[in-house]
């Protein structure tokens, strides 16, 4: 049955703009469907929140935060925000609609894949990921559903809906946000959300692309937890045999419990992944896996859920699966019953009144230490993104003061005027009437690119770091104008406008070009002597080649005779051993042409002496070196024809 025409809002026009016309997917938090935009007459993807969170400032926050963060991103391999908005109790993203599947639905019909298509689809998503790293962002969902493969092939991550900064992390009584099966281990245990737990969700999916299957699968969400706590992901090769070492490490790497073990963020880890890449043959990379494991790939384990952080690390008795709801909020598992004291013949009356009179006592001294510990305290409230008139009411209807002494900062994530941080941190406890600090935004700092054309590359950093941009890429050409390691321009230009933290990419001069000369076949003094009169730097390798010069002198350089290159640049020249001795095959009696192939064949050149008796003749009569003899090869054979 199509439940899509069961959806009240599939044929409706929301906010005066977007027409629905089918669901796509439907998630923990909100509903998926495709859409047109009928003012630019383009196919897109309308993301609903469900009703009954929109009334949740929190997760309308995140729903916010995910449109500002994923529309400054800007990368290829990330999935493009439109628009946000909201029509009474819908609140609404439109992005880049992606007309294929997701690396879920790939699994489900697959199974595992070859180890070529697993990182042909891991790379892209550490691009997306890096780039949103480096931007000061996590996604803290990552899971096969957010990995979007369009009909041409292209990768996109999805679902920035988790997004926060790189520096947050949950309060000790908040919660942790993401999927069970890929959640790291601090996210379970202490909420941290770094750049980091991005890394280990990626290693899990690697687990899964490797072996069609989850690394810890159990009779409840809770079960998977406890494992990813307590239990390392195993090899993928103890799943599929023959799987190389390196993908086994790699893995390893991604997904260590210990965080400071992993790469620091996905940039890393791309870099990581590509070296593992480049020590595979191409028979291990296009090695087909075996039938795919038996997994129940979707289940509530695979929905991004709201998870209470647990307290401490020590096992707990894991419930059947009836006990647990498997609802978007998943309880942790009850502490085990305490022993059943057995039934005791009637006490007295006087131990009677003893009982009581203890149980009154404990339970006010509970109800002191309770009132020590909580009953006085308070949360601070969430007023991110809010005006300050907006803050300050919130926080005063809690219970709570505002210092008088507001900070300003520049930001790019938050609009002139929103508070963009509070002292203490939302969520965290704090006395009743105490004070909060807010940090208010004063906006993106926008900061003109100076102009350090012919200024030293060391100094040009300097001065772009100074105006509060980042050094980028550095390339290098040939100039005639500006001297060698100065820099000619930038991009953007000098004089261009730009937010603070922008990357501006610098080219600087490799000086005027000069010829290398060739010196093949001179001594090692001798060519070192004119290579740097002409202002080269010159090194010798280790090893020796075989070449058509003595040993003992210059058989090979590079780069060769007649390239360009800046004065001060290395040339490097390998050592001669001699020609290389090769046995002359025996050509007399064949035909000419078999003959001429037999010798190029074995490495040698050939020359035809034909004198006046041979021009018409097709037989080889003799040869300059006899065969069985050696000669040097490349060398020249001579064969008289008769």
């Amino acid at each position: 049955m199509d439940t899509t025409l069961q959806d009240p809002l599939v044929g409706q026009v929301l906010d005066g703009r977007y027409r629905i016309d089918a669901r796509i997917a439907v998630g923990g938090m909100a509903t998926v469907y495709r859409a047109v935009d009928t003012r630019l007459d383009r196919v897109l993807a309308l993301k609903v929140m469900h009703p009954t969170l929109a009334a949740d400032a929190a997760f309308v926050d995140r729903f916010i935060r995910e449109a500002k963060s994923v529309a400054r991103l800007a990368h290829p391999n990330v999935v493009a925000v439109y628009d946000q908005g909201a029509q009474g109790a819908y609140v609404y993203l439109a992005m880049e609609y992606v007309a294929g599947c997701t690396l879920r639905d790939v699994l489900r019909e697959r199974g595992a894949l070859r180890p070529r298509a697993a990182l042909d689809i891991l790379e892209p998503v550490l691009a997306a990921l890096g780039a949103a790293h480096r931007a000061g962002f996590v996604h803290r969902d990552m899971k096969p559903e957010n990995v979007l493969i369009g009909d041409d092939g292209r990768v996109k991550v999805a679902d920035f809906g988790l997004v926060r900064s790189v520096d947050t992390v949950t309060n000790t009584t908040g919660t942790v946000l993401g999927t069970v099966s890929y959640l790291a281990p601090e996210q379970i245990e202490r909420g941290v959300a770094d750049p980091r737990v991005d890394v280990y969700a990626c290693g899990v999916v690697l687990y899964e692309m490797l072996t069609g299957a989850k690394p810890h699968t159990g009779e409840s969400p809770a079960q998977i937890l406890y494992k990813h706590l307590h239990e390392d992901i195993p090899p993928p090769s103890a799943s599929v045999p023959g799987l190389p070492v390196d993908l086994d490490e790699l893995v390893a790497l991604a997904t260590a419990r210990t965080p400071e073990v992993r790469p620091y963020d996905a940039v890393a880890l791309l870099g990581q992944t590509r070296t593992a890449r480049a020590a595979l043959t191409e028979a291990q990379l296009d090695a087909v896996p075996p039938a795919a494991v038996e997994d129940a790939h979707i289940n509530s384990e695979d929905r991004t859920s709201v998870i209470p952080r647990a307290v401490a690390s020590v096992p707990q008795p894991v419930p059947a699966q009836g006990e647990i709801h498997r609802t978007s909020r998943l309880e942790m598992p009850p502490p085990p019953p305490g022993p059943v004291a057995p039934a005791r013949a009637h006490r007295p009356r006087r131990g009677l009144y003893t009982v009581i009179a203890a149980v009154i006592l404990a339970l006010g001294i509970g109800a002191g230490v309770w009132y020590i510990n909580s009953g006085q305290f308070t949360q601070v409230p969430g007023v991110l993104s809010k005006t300050e008139a907006q803050a300050r009411k919130t926080l005063q209807d809690a219970g709570l003061k505002v210092n008088g002494e507001v900070r300003k900062k520049y930001s790019a994530s938050y609009d002139r005027g929103q508070v963009m941080d509070t002292d203490p941190d939302r969520g965290q406890r704090i006395r009743e009437g105490g004070t909060v600090t807010l940090t208010v935004s004063l906006g993106q700092r926008i900061v003109r690119v100076p102009d350090v054309s012919g200024t030293p590359l060391a100094e040009a950093k300097k001065e772009l770091q100074k105006a509060g941009l980042e050094p980028g890429t550095v390339t290098r050409e040939f100039s005639d104008e500006i001297k060698r390691g100065d820099v000619i321009r930038t991009s953007p230009t000098s004089g261009t406008q730009r937010q603070t933290g922008t990357a501006v990419a610098l080219t600087v001069s490799k000086g005027e070009p000069v010829e290398v000369p060739d010196v093949t076949g001179r001594t090692p003094e001798e060519a070192r002597d004119e290579l740097e009169e002409d202002g080269f730097k010159v090194e010798i390798a280790e090893q020796r080649v075989h070449s058509e010069h003595d040993k003992g002198l210059v058989g090979e350089q590079s780069p060769g005779g007649g390239a360009s290159l800046g004065e001060g640049d290395t040339v490097t020249l390998t050592l001669s051993k001699g020609p290389e001795m090769i046995e002359v095959p025996d050509v007399v009696g064949l035909k000419v042409d078999e003959a001429k192939d037999k010798l190029t064949g074995a490495g040698f050149e050939v020359d035809e002496d034909r004198g006046l008796l041979g021009l018409f003749g097709d037989t080889v009569e003799s040869q300059s070196v006899e065969g069985g003899d050696e000669a040097a090869k490349g060398s020249t054979v001579t064969i008289k024809i008769r």
